[in-house]
């Protein structure tokens, strides 16, 4: 089934991936100014936002390919936040000749070491889930995953992503085949095209370790720290984010 998307704009073409807390609604307030440059496109993959979820495997990466195949799109730049940030890199150690440029917006990153803080946070999500306690679990991810500077129309859009998000995937869950999601590798080494990895320094502590040692091993990577940022800085201060993705794809896109 085809992923569900928003567009705008015409250029070459950009590829919005959300956060794992949120769906394709996050990038609302960033669309209009990359579309004045670029064809924007921002799906939701599955589970997220309007997107369903099957039975059985599950690969993101195969997802992004299927979507920009059905587009007729041969390479994109991608954008990913937080959790889009691995599938972007997954889908650039798969498919190199599919990507232009890649901008991770505190990315996530398999195998950083746990800490205290991640602990703590996986246990609490856990328990409210266990206990049914759906709303408890949505405020603490808005919570931690929203900065300072996120307004109280960032706070509510937030919650409803993160709602439907548990609510799909929840319930995928007791299924007599449930989903499985099976990630792609990375190999950060290999990565060839222009690369910005931004880091909040108001962010988790095991995610900012994430956001490091993804500028630290792709090659000719970019790292942006910005002082104010938690985790999610595009729903912080929108206009702000949404000029530093133009800068940084200002170099690194072009009609394929």
């Amino acid at each position: 089934m085809p992923l569900p998307f928003d567009t705008a704009g015409t250029g070459p073409p950009v590829v919005l991936l959300h956060a794992g807390v949120a769906d394709r609604r996050m990038w609302a307030a960033q669309i209009p100014a990359l579309a004045e440059r670029y064809r924007v496109l921002a799906p939701d993959l599955p589970g997220y936002g309007d997107a369903p979820l099957e039975p059985g495997p599950l690969s993101n990466v195969a997802e992004v390919v299927a979507f920009l195949d059905e587009l007729g799109i041969p390479a994109a730049a991608l954008v990913g936040a937080s959790f889009g940030g691995p599938v972007a890199l997954e889908v650039a150690t798969a498919h190199p000749g599919r990507v232009t440029a890649l901008v991770l917006l505190c990315p996530g990153l398999r195998g950083v070491a746990p800490t205290a803080a991640s602990d703590a946070f996986d246990e609490e999500e856990e328990r409210l889930l266990e206990g049914g306690d759906i709303d408890g679990a949505v405020a603490l991810n808005v919570d931690t995953w929203l900065g300072p500077d996120a307004d109280d129309d960032a706070r509510r859009l937030l919650t409803e992503m993160q709602r439907r998000a548990f609510e799909v995937q929840l319930a995928a869950d007791e299924w007599p085949d449930p989903p499985i999601l099976v990630p792609d590798e990375v190999d950060l080494s290999s990565i060839a095209v222009p690369t910005t990895v931004v880091l909040g320094e108001l962010d988790v502590d095991w995610l900012q370790t994430a956001a490091r040692q993804v500028a630290a091993a792709v090659p000719g990577a970019t790292l942006v720290e910005l002082d104010w940022a938690g985790h999610l800085p595009g729903m912080e201060r929108p206009a702000e984010i949404a000029a530093l993705v133009l800068a940084a794809l200002g170099t690194g896109t072009s009609e394929r």
